[in-house]
């Protein structure tokens, strides 16, 4: 096992370096300058070269990306140009407020998607199996800026029932908080609701469909206890490998969606940095989701081999 999580350590390094350099080149391209953005448009020539020299910028691509890459290997994002502050001290004030709505999203996302998949397994080729996957499809397939504007148009625009923006105060109550992160909770489980309903669904029907399950059957187990208990046990696998990659995934969502509904977190602080031309800000937010990425995947496939002892990733064969 400790050999396992070693060696996926070290074959993310290349990941996260390829990572770094095309940040890197695609800040570099963004149209603007940082330093004229943050005196303004009508700052004097000698004081934007003042500041481009204070901020390394008038030194070559070539040194910029030198000197950035020994500040990651020294541990330090870099500073804020914008907001004046370190990178890791924003990203550790906004990854809290991320993750609210992120591991809500996925909860909401992983209990109703199970069970729709599992209704649908249970049922299958049945009128609900049909909606449940028409649903399902609509789900995937839908954009999460469209969906999120449909909601504040629907709920927050023509009804009034929630509100559209910001993240609530607890000394209001517990209903304003609440309130606050429905819509954009909801908006950002479409996705993985949908698509835990389809993995659930194709798991089960394996499962319930097997010699081991038609055995239980024969001893006379309750139909309920055969597939709470034992089918959904022997089909979690893909279910929880799935779970990493939308863990991953609605974790970069939420910048989509933190924009839409002026959500306090690293989505809405990334879009502020790309307006500012906020180099440092913009990389290191990048290069820290990438880090979450690679964890999680990390996690995934330990989690996995626990679940399910007959993979073997190091013989490098599925186990086989």
């Amino acid at each position: 096992m400790l050999k396992t999580i070693l060696k996926r350590i070290l074959q993310s390094i290349p990941t996260l370096f390829i990572v770094i350099t095309i940040t890197f080149v695609l800040t570099r391209m963004i149209p603007g300058n940082p330093a004229l953005t943050m005196l303004g448009p009508q700052a004097p020539k000698e004081s934007v070269e003042q500041l481009e020299q204070e901020l390394g910028l008038d030194k070559s691509k070539g040194e910029q990306y030198i000197m950035y890459l020994k500040q990651i290997l020294s541990g330090d994002f870099g500073r804020s140009y914008s907001y004046n502050q370190s990178v890791v001290e924003l990203i550790m004030e906004r990854v809290p407020n991320t993750l609210v709505i992120t591991l809500t999203s996925l909860f909401i996302a992983l209990i109703l998607g199970m069970i729709v998949g599992i209704v649908s397994a249970v049922r299958q080729y049945s009128i609900l199996d049909y909606i449940f996957m028409v649903l399902a499809l609509i789900g995937v397939s839908m954009p999460i800026f469209w969906m999120g504007l449909m909601l504040v148009l629907l709920f927050s625009v023509n009804l009034g029932w929630l509100p559209a923006m910001g993240m609530g105060d607890p000394a209001n109550g517990m209903w304003d908080v609440l309130s606050h992160m429905i819509l954009p909770c909801f908006c950002l489980a479409t996705i993985p609701m949908a698509t835990f309903a389809r993995i659930t669904r194709s798991s089960m029907l394996e499962v319930v469909n097997s010699d081991s399950v038609k055995a239980l059957r024969a001893r006379g187990l309750k139909e309920g206890v055969v597939i709470w208990k034992h089918a959904l046990k022997n089909a979690l696998p893909p279910i929880v490998t799935v779970l990493g990659l939308q863990l991953a995934t609605a974790f970069t969502g939420a910048i989509l969606t933190e924009s839409i509904f002026s959500w306090p977190g690293m989505g809405t602080m990334i879009v502020s940095a790309i307006d500012n031309r906020d180099y440092a800000l913009i990389q290191g937010v990048v290069l820290f989701t990438a880090i979450v990425f690679v964890a999680i995947n990390l996690i995934v496939d330990v989690v996995y081999t626990i679940i399910n002892p007959k993979v073997n990733y190091e013989s490098g064969n599925g186990g086989r």
